[in-house]
């Protein structure tokens, strides 16, 4: 009977201590896809930043091509020649 619940007490201990080694490695293995995971959050972070700040100047430089378009007779486009013709 003792060599029974000896050999029992053996067995799950095995178990127990091979089931907290795969259990750290696991959380190991979560630990380093959560930092990769925040550094793409923070690369996302800084592109939609710049877009953010050029925006601005974007819209301002296609306004005054728009205007200057306007003012110099710019050529017609392609779809008001169609819409034209039609």
């Amino acid at each position: 009977m003792v060599i029974i619940l000896a050999s029992a007490l053996a067995a799950f201990l095995i178990i127990g201590i091979v089931a907290l080694i795969k259990f750290i490695q696991i959380l190991n293995h979560i630990n380093k896809i959560t930092e990769k995971a925040e550094h793409l959050a923070e690369q996302a972070e800084a592109v939609g930043s710049f877009f953010q700040k050029t925006a601005g100047p974007i819209a301002i430089g296609k306004l005054l091509g728009n205007i200057a378009e306007h003012i110099f007779g710019g050529r017609e486009s392609k779809r008001s020649k169609r819409s034209k013709n039609a």
